[in-house]
């Protein structure tokens, strides 16, 4: 009897063992999907990691599996190494890596069904929720939990099911739900008896006195080219049918006539749209320098810092490395921060690589990124992959480069849920199991990874010099605080020389872009008598006023309320605004340029990527002539015809309560700098601030960022922060605060027995509830020197120590390791 352990879609921390049925012992393979019954009622589809010949040693009844899914493993030789990893230095449980490494189209699981009977008869009225849920039914015997929520319009239908169950009105099973489905093309050719010229004259004779079946057969031999010797082209039928203009009732004549046949056929869904390939562009003196430094540094190390300026040609070294890769045989993986970044990129690698390049984000469908995953796992051909963090898990055989583009970006770090890894460090590790090297790139560095570059843990390539007679944007700065008190700038957000600015852009036909980073309408509304500000009821947060909904909403939970008219504290009805997003912006703006074209780029415009490719595709077009953003015009490359950037806030970058605010501060602005100015044309950004002396304000000005990076090194290094520490945070949320206080206390103290002063007291974080659970962080500093498993090991054992704390129960923990 053999034995296999399994790893579930479940935040579980280990694996679980069941008995292997005798018929498929010999076809059951490590890295397989099975069907396996856990807990009382429901199916999970498990991935196998390991063998055993032995039973295990512990007690309890060990279950059979229920059913194998593939005929051969569907992860490659590293994956199960690169889980184990995350899960060991992210403190996750390793369920959790799985759900989020294998696309939802390969992860079969049981949903409960809810069956109506038909013959009930109450005996006791029933509560119109529970009519409600009755009436759902309809026609349909049985419903999905989630369907009646829908239907019913109620939040939490399980207590009505529960109620109904016992009345005998209902009943509920568990059913497997679909997976990944292949698409299925119908396609048409000749029938077997008319495959030789002789039949297909007969069958023409017969057509004499059918023309529009003629015309149709005409039509299916001059587009699949049957009578060429060449091969057949397989012919659609939508394809046909559209080429000859014929109805379908005319294809269903030929078909019974036996003249054609039809076959379906399974299509990919996979569409990249690829022109003729075009050759590389030849490298210019710097950029054959720095691609020379790059290929330098892999000789003796795994990972090169790619430190370019704006549009000096990071993208054209990243092509000839990964064409090098590809011509050896081996495949690349280019990652990206945000989706709304891979269209202008997928086009230029698709002109570069043709058929060899493959696109994955979340932003696909769940069997769009199956397919992508089978392609990766049957092919073993030098390929391309274009994609956001989540294509780290697919099934590479043969990784030979991971690009890692603008490495700087907060968004390579997974927040919530659990695995929260960070996609930079955790590529370097892949690429490193493959015996692959890393690229990271970046204009404004992290930190941390400038540092690795400096001290020889990475090396470094450097391109200062722009390309294409890209010239560096003039930044001027306007004292906000000095025109308020001189009452210049009284009722409006724009300092006169922005303004004269994007009036000189406008009359010249160029382009601007407007960056706040903060959305909305106003973020605080306030009550001039008494100093009222309306919260969120389940988030420790003010309500952002939203005039696009005419509601105000909180940004952490989603809660909203209606504008209130008055104060519900003294009943004035002296409302005011405080602050400004990108709503205010945009209704100034139209109102100070009623002509223009003006769009806003942020999540309430862009929450899906076709909003956001088309707002991005209207302003290179030139069909908008203002763009006002957040961070998510940061990540664009230079627009060409935009000649004036106004950054209407640099104070609120600055002033946040962070020891990284700093440098993400430099990094936004300069990022929003660099994307005005085109071919021989200077750009213009005008930054208001109210502290125009501040070192910071200067550096971006001079665009100093390696003097930048050494007064934040010698900060960090002087507070005990990265790169010279490594940061763990440990999070404790929980509904009661006295509860959380007092747990939280208790943590500490087992923490400081082991660890010492590098246990922070338990703080409350500037938003200290949200959805109503109030949240305590406690911060471990550890050396960067020191290993993190004997750390690792001590957090784990204090975690089952706490167990035994009364009320520890109560609270949600988890760890954030390397917090961004």
């Amino acid at each position: 009897m053999k034995y296999a352990d399994v790893i579930l879609p479940l935040p579980l921390e280990n694996t679980y063992t069941y008995r292997i049925p005798s018929d498929l012992e010999k076809t059951l393979l490590p890295g397989c999907r099975v069907i396996v019954h856990f807990g009382k009622k429901r199916y999970y589809t498990a991935i196998v990691a390991h063998i055993r010949e032995r039973e295990p040693d512990r007690s309890g009844e060990i279950k059979d599996l229920y059913a194998l899914l593939d005929a051969a493993p569907i992860l490659c030789r590293p994956q199960l190494r690169f889980w184990q990893w995350i899960s060991s230095y992210y403190l996750c449980k390793l369920g959790d890596v799985y759900k989020a490494a294998l696309p939802s189209g390969l992860k079969m699981e049981s949903e409960t069904m809810v069956v109506c009977n038909e013959g009930f008869e109450p005996t006791l009225p029933l509560r119109p929720a529970e009519l409600s849920v009755l009436d759902a039914f309809g026609a349909k015997q049985k419903l999905t939990l989630s369907e009646l929520e829908k239907t019913t319009g109620l939040r939490n239908v399980l207590p009505v099911v529960a109620s109904l169950l016992t009345r005998g009105a209902v009943a509920v099973s568990e059913e497997l739900k679909k997976g990944y489905t292949p698409k299925m093309q119908t396609f048409i050719r000749l029938s077997p008896a008319c495959c030789n010229e002789e039949k297909l004259q007969e069958a023409f004779t017969e057509l004499k006195r059918a023309p529009r079946q003629e015309t149709l057969l005409i039509s299916y031999l001059d587009l699949s080219r049957a009578l060429n010797p060449q091969p057949t082209k397989e012919i659609a039928v939508k394809e046909l049918l559209e080429y000859s203009r014929c109805s379908p009732s005319v294809l269903e004549g030929l078909l019974r006539r036996g003249v054609l046949e039809r076959y379906e056929k399974e299509t990919g869904r996979l569409r990249i749209p690829v022109g003729r390939p075009q050759p590389l562009n030849p490298l210019t003196k710097e950029q054959t320098q720095a691609y020379h430094q790059a290929l330098e540094v892999f000789k003796t190390k795994d990972v090169c810092l790619l430190h370019g300026v704006a549009s000096s040609g990071k993208t054209e070294i990243y092509t000839h490395l990964i064409n090098d890769v590809l011509q050896n045989g081996r495949q690349a993986l280019y990652l990206l921060p945000e989706i709304a970044v891979t269209r202008q990129i997928t086009e230029r690698m698709a002109r570069i690589f043709g058929n060899k390049l493959l696109v994955y984000h979340s932003g696909f469908s769940d069997n769009e990124r199956v397919e992508v995953w089978n392609r990766l796992l049957q092919n073993n051909t030098p390929v391309l992959v274009l994609g956001t963090r989540s294509a780290l898990f697919l099934p590479f055989r043969n990784l030979g480069l991971v690009v890692v583009d603008q490495e700087h970006e907060n968004s390579y770090k997974q927040q919530d849920p659990a695995p929260r890894y960070h996609a930079g460090n955790a590529a370097i590790v892949l690429a490193n199991m493959h015996g692959g090297k890393t690229l990271l790139a970046s204009a404004t560095p992290s930190i941390d990874s400038y540092y690795n570059a400096l001290t020889g843990k990475y090396g470094l390539a450097e391109l200062q010099t722009p390309c294409n007679d890209y010239r560096m944007p003039e930044i001027l700065t306007v004292n906000i605080k000095e025109l308020k008190r001189k009452k210049i700038m009284k009722n409006t957000l724009f300092s006169p020389p922005l303004l004269q600015k994007m009036k000189e852009a406008l009359e010249k036909g160029e382009q601007i872009i407007l960056f706040q980073n903060r959305r909305g309408f106003a973020p605080v509304m306030e009550c001039r008598s008494c100093g009222w500000t309306p919260h969120c009821m389940n988030c420790d947060v003010s309500m952002t006023y939203h005039k696009s909904h005419h509601c105000l909403t909180c940004h952490y939970c989603g809660y909203t309320m209606p504008l209130p008219r008055q104060c519900p504290q003294c009943g004035d009805t002296n409302l005011r605004m405080s602050g400004f997003g990108t709503e205010k912006i945009e209704e100034e703006v139209a109102t100070l340029f009623p002509s223009a074209q003006i769009k806003r780029l942020d999540f309430d415009s862009a929450r899906t990527r076709t909003a956001a490719e088309r707002i991005i595709s209207d302003f290179e077009k030139g069909k908008t002539q203002i763009l006002i953003g957040t961070q998510m015009l940061s990540g664009r490359g230079n627009f060409g015809n935009v000649t004036v950037a106004g950054i209407l806030n640099a104070d609120s970058l600055m002033n946040f309560p962070d020891f990284r605010a700093h440098e993400r501060a430099y990094q936004l602005m300069l990022q929003v700098s660099t994307r005005t100015g085109g071919k021989g044309k200077q750009g213009v950004v005008v930054l208001q601030t109210s502290q125009t002396e501040h070192p910071l304000i200067r550096m971006v000005q001079t665009f100093a960022y390696k003097e930048m990076a050494n007064l934040q090194l010698s900060e960090r290094s002087m507070f005990r922060y990265p790169p010279y520490y490594r940061l763990i945070v440990v999070v404790l949320k929980c509904k009661q605060e006295e509860v959380l206080k007092e747990v939280a206390t208790v943590y500490v103290e087992k923490l400081r027995a082991r660890l010492g002063e590098r246990v922070s007291d338990p703080v409350a974080p500037p938003i200290s509830r949200i959805q109503s659970f109030h949240i305590k962080k406690i911060l471990l500093k550890i050396e960067a020197t020191a290993s993190i498993a004997p750390v690792r090991e001590i957090i784990e054992k204090v975690h089952l120590e706490m167990q035994d704390v009364p009320f520890f129960k109560q609270l949600w923990v988890y760890y954030d390791v390397d917090p961004v």
